[in-house]
């Protein structure tokens, strides 16, 4: 089944220029190819496309206003002179000493300390993309619902699946009843036991995970607040999420799949939703966090045994 753009605007404030970068690499792979070009001028110029009106920037990236309108709409701006404030904005910081971008390409004849530099820019760009576009009225909602809940179920295979059972151990240290399931089966049929007041959380970078969008569709069902962190936030998973928290990443090559990219953006929100929680519940919070130190305390000791 073809997917299908979501053009509407929400009626939020529009991102600040320092997040639209962000979003456009976020959400290019989900545009049309007409749309992907003019995001792409708009990210890869922004001064110029500022001086630019509609017309101007239809007939630079062959498409049509309607198009150009319609970008911008899905970026987050009411119309075409937001989304040129913005660029405005956006070049200005550029132009103000920021040191020139590093490319991330990957070689297979890079020497080891090109890797480490360009792995390094990588992720602190994608970091930075992730902070930027990740909704914090969407991120307190769900810390909210996860404060409230009975118990917590997080969905994850692949990559994902780490960054799942990282959020559901954070959460067991901290006294909530979390737990991580990679196994589609298992997924599924714990989410049958789920009810209003419980929390399911669904990990995809790609929003289209079957074995993650089917526990998350039946947990939905049972009344369940739901909750979706992906990189694809018009992706299939949104229909059954409560909540989306966007992801970004960086661009996939050869030698890096999206999938090390991904998990990096996905950790960051992992850890904005353990810290906003741990936040609200410190009264009993931090006691739990330092029963389970003292706990394993003797198997760090320096014979690793206990004293």
């Amino acid at each position: 089944m073809t997917q299908v753009v979501k053009e509407s605007f929400s009626g939020a404030a529009p991102p600040a220029p320092a997040a639209l970068a962000a979003k456009v690499r976020t959400l290019a792979p989900t545009m049309t190819r007409s749309m992907q070009l003019v995001a792409e001028a708009v990210a890869g110029d922004p001064a110029g496309c500022a001086a630019l009106t509609v017309t101007g920037l239809a007939e630079l990236t062959g498409t049509s206003e309607a198009t150009v309108v319609r970008t911008a709409r899905l970026l987050g701006y009411p119309g075409y002179r937001d989304l040129r404030l913005a660029l405005a904005g956006l070049a200005a910081q550029q132009q103000s000493g920021r040191a020139p971008a590093v490319t991330a390409d990957i070689a297979v004849d890079d020497p080891i300390a090109d890797v480490v530099a360009k792995l390094a820019y990588d992720e602190q760009q994608t970091l930075a993309d992730t902070a930027a576009g990740l909704d914090t009225v969407q991120l307190g909602a769900v810390i909210a619902a996860a404060v409230a809940a009975r118990r917590i179920d997080i969905y994850g295979v692949g990559a994902s699946s780490l960054v799942g059972m990282d959020l559901a151990q954070k959460f067991l240290r901290i006294g909530l009843i979390a737990h991580a399931h990679s196994d589609p089966h298992q997924a599924v049929t714990n989410a049958v036991q789920l009810r209003a007041g419980d929390v399911a959380v669904a990990i995809t970078h790609s929003g289209s995970t079957g074995d993650v969008i089917e526990p998350l569709r039946v947990a939905f069902d049972r009344g369940a607040t739901t909750v979706a962190i992906t990189g694809r936030p018009d992706g299939p998973v949104s229909q059954y999420a409560d909540h989306v928290l966007t992801t970004s990443t960086a661009r996939e090559s050869e030698l890096r799949p999206a999938a090390m990219s991904s998990r990096t953006s996905q950790l960051l929100v992992v850890d904005c939703l353990f810290i906003g929680v741990a936040q609200r519940t410190y009264g009993t919070a931090a006691p739990a966090l330092s029963a389970s130190y003292e706990a394993l305390a003797h198997r760090h000791s320096p014979r690793g045994g206990r004293r």
